[in-house]
């Protein structure tokens, strides 16, 4: 099992809470990362939340930019919309997430990534499979999908 765990954080109940559970239930240290990536409200707030919940480090990203010229531009330049109309950001948006949390864990010494989707969608998928591609050596945690957290 990890004993050190970068999780993406979006400062949410089931992401806060996961950091609690990980402390208690796997006994790692865990390190926060919130990544702005342009949506909708801010990230105020979260690193309160994040150190309040037991972590031992927050890290807040600006990915605007980045997602910006290398995801997005791309995508609008291609028309490639889903139905015609969307260009799912939200979807393009995981693996520069994961990115940045995988240079953390290196950075920091991490043996382990977690997210806090649940197994209903499609972002635990992606969260997983750019890890996998990009650091198949880190373990994967998903508390909120293999535990079970109801709300």
């Amino acid at each position: 099992m990890a004993k050190k765990v970068v999780l993406a954080y979006s400062g949410g109940l089931d992401t806060s809470v996961a950091v609690r559970w990980m402390i208690e239930n796997l006994g790692c240290e865990v390190i926060c990362v919130s990544a702005n990536i342009g949506q909708e409200g801010t990230l105020d707030g979260n690193r309160e939340k994040a150190l309040g919940a037991g972590a031992i480090e927050y890290i807040e990203l600006d990915l605007r930019e980045e997602f910006a010229r290398d995801y997005l531009a791309p995508i609008i330049k291609a028309n490639a919309l889903y139905e015609g109309k969307y260009p799912l950001v939200s979807a393009l948006s995981r693996p520069l997430i994961v990115k940045h949390q995988v240079e953390i864990a290196r950075r920091f010494g991490a043996d382990g990534v977690a997210h806090g989707c649940t197994g209903k969608g499609n972002d635990q998928v992606r969260f997983e499979v750019s890890t996998m591609a990009l650091a198949p050596d880190l373990e994967l945690v998903a508390p909120v999908r293999n535990w079970g957290f109801t709300r």
